[in-house]
């Protein structure tokens, strides 16, 4: 990491974060929490003039190219500025370049070497956000943006635990003995993302969330275009389990959008996991590709008993994240602000009731739900349950 680098990652984390939180303090302590126009001007005005002179100064420098680690931190610090920028109403988003035309061509330099989009992504924030000295980088100091980051991370490293302990249960097949060893690692994985799913739900404000958190993670321009926000199921893990599962298809139109739509959104590396993963036959086929009496045969008959908990469990956080996540964080607090805000509520773009529905048919794919208007796959479930009776 170049001087440059240092001394805008050190701004990051201290500075910056202090003049959000102070904004947010102020616009929280208003009757109408949404309105950021006219409130805190001196600070937005020296978040502005103080991150673009960081910016400014690597953008001279021209040697960014440090290695990928580095050069994927220094994109997220240009993303998490922008990103602020937007929130408060301190760039210009109608301009071509957003109103920060030094951002976007240092933000789109990077993302254009390293592979990935122009903006901060989900893994800056928690997958790859290094500590120093016990802290994380953040948007805020605020409880409940810890809270939020803290257990978004526990989520997505428990997906990551059962893709990676599904991936390995592929060349060994559904009848080899130790494959019920990694059906147990993703059984417990996913008990731990519906455990950390319950303990955000139960402890997250929802005002604070709505009004000072979720605000960073919307769409903004870089450069020419606008791009969707970041979202916490930006990595390949969560895809993984969908595709070996079988409980979603690469092959059908609706689901393969989702996956070109999220590529540049992830980490490279989980780019090639996801790729590979899409033209790997899943477990569920494997299993229906057997006989009745092969899937009773031992340890076959142990495999499909945890392969069935694994589907009921991945159907549950699923569950868990639009019934209630979802609904109380978003859907419920978007019914109580003014018509003038409900424009650009959501992280990806569509307006919320189109983002719901979009939702909701995601989770019912995941749940193997009892539907015959999208490709569920409750009937290849009910079957293979009726063959363990």
């Amino acid at each position: 990491m170049t001087t440059n680098a240092e001394r805008f990652d050190h701004w990051i984390r201290g500075t910056f974060a202090e003049l959000n939180t102070q904004l947010e303090e102020r616009y929280f302590a208003q009757a109408d929490r949404a309105v950021v126009t006219g409130v805190g001007e001196e600070l937005k005005t020296q978040l502005r003039a103080e991150g673009n002179d960081h910016v400014a100064r690597l953008l001279a420098e021209g040697n960014t190219d440090e290695g990928f680690d580095a050069g994927f931190d220094l994109l997220g610090n240009v993303g998490l500025f922008m990103a602020a920028c937007a929130r408060h109403g301190a760039a210009d988003q109608a301009a071509k370049d957003g109103g920060l035309p030094e951002a976007s061509a240092l933000a789109l330099q990077l993302g254009a070497s390293l592979g990935v989009t122009p903006r901060f992504a989900t893994s800056h924030l928690t997958t790859h956000n290094r500590a120093v000295d016990g802290r994380y980088k953040s948007f805020t100091t605020l409880r409940d943006e810890y809270l939020f980051t803290d257990y978004n991370t526990r989520g997505i490293l428990g997906y990551k635990a059962a893709a990676d302990a599904l991936l390995r249960s592929l060349p060994l097949g559904v009848r080899h003995s130790v494959t019920a060893d990694l059906l147990h690692m993703a059984k417990n994985a996913l008990a731990g993302v519906v455990a950390s799913n319950e303990r955000l739900f139960a402890e997250l404000d929802t005002d604070r969330f709505f009004y000072c958190v979720r605000p960073y993670f919307k769409p903004h321009r870089v450069g020419q275009h606008v791009y969707r926000g970041a979202n916490a199921g930006d990595f390949a893990g969560i895809n993984v389990i969908d595709m070996l599962l079988g409980l979603c298809r690469a092959d059908h139109a609706y689901y393969s959008q989702l996956l070109v739509d999220k590529f540049l959104y992830m980490m490279p590396d989980d780019q090639v996991i996801l790729r590979d993963c899409m033209r790997r036959r899943s477990l569920m086929d494997e299993f229906l590709a057997l006989s009745a009496s092969e899937r009773r045969a031992s340890p076959c008959r142990e495999n499909l008993a945890l392969f069935l908990e694994v589907c009921e469990l991945h159907g549950q956080t699923a569950a868990q994240h639009h019934d209630q996540l979802v609904a109380k964080f978003i859907e419920q607090p978007a019914e109580h602000i003014g018509e003038q805000h409900q424009d650009n509520l959501t992280a990806s773009g569509p307006p919320l009731p189109v983002l719901m529905r979009a939702l909701a048919r995601l989770r019912d794919l995941r749940r193997a739900a009892d539907r015959d208007d999208i490709p569920s796959r409750h009937a290849d479930i009910r079957r293979l349950r009726e063959s363990l009776a």
